[in-house]
């Protein structure tokens, strides 16, 4: 199993950071470009709570593919947890969380993974997956935190 975990501190209060991170729009609107991704099942617009789930399609290492993912812990504004119900991985459990400090938000990503194929998977996490999963959360994470410090209000409010 991978972990990757991330940190990044916004200049945007705790609520307003954590209903960025869970609304299925911005999600789409915040991921590379080329994946082409969307909302394509479940709740696929707005904001996503507990027990719901999500299902994406979008292009990822040259592979069109679907990821069903469902909220399973949710503790408004300093967790959410949504865990892969069906999708390429083994395994994908994503915990997003969320602190003050200072005045500012610490928006922290632990993502904890696991490829199928057994060895050639573990082999495939450790070459590309790792890395390429965190440039993914990066890229996103640094998207969020401009639209969020740009105090620009969510399409649908």
């Amino acid at each position: 199993m991978i972990t990757v975990i991330t940190e990044m501190e916004i200049d945007a209060p705790i609520q307003k950071c954590f209903d960025y991170a869970r609304d299925i729009d911005l999600h789409t609107r915040t991921v590379w470009p080329h994946t082409r991704e969307r909302a394509v099942a479940g709740v696929t617009t707005g904001p996503i709570g507990l027990g719901q789930t999500v299902t994406f399609e979008a292009t990822h290492l040259l592979v069109r593919q679907r990821l069903t993912s469902k909220i399973t812990a949710f503790e408004p504004p300093h967790l959410f947890v949504d865990e892969m119900q069906r999708g390429a991985f083994k395994s994908l459990r994503h915990y997003h969380e969320f602190a003050e400090r200072g005045g500012r938000t610490v928006m922290t990503d632990r993502l904890y993974f696991e490829a199928p194929l057994g060895v050639l998977g573990i082999i495939a996490e450790q070459l590309v997956l790792k890395r390429y999963m965190r440039r993914f959360l990066e890229h996103r994470n640094l998207e969020l935190k401009r639209l969020l410090e740009e105090q620009r209000p969510l399409s649908h409010h």
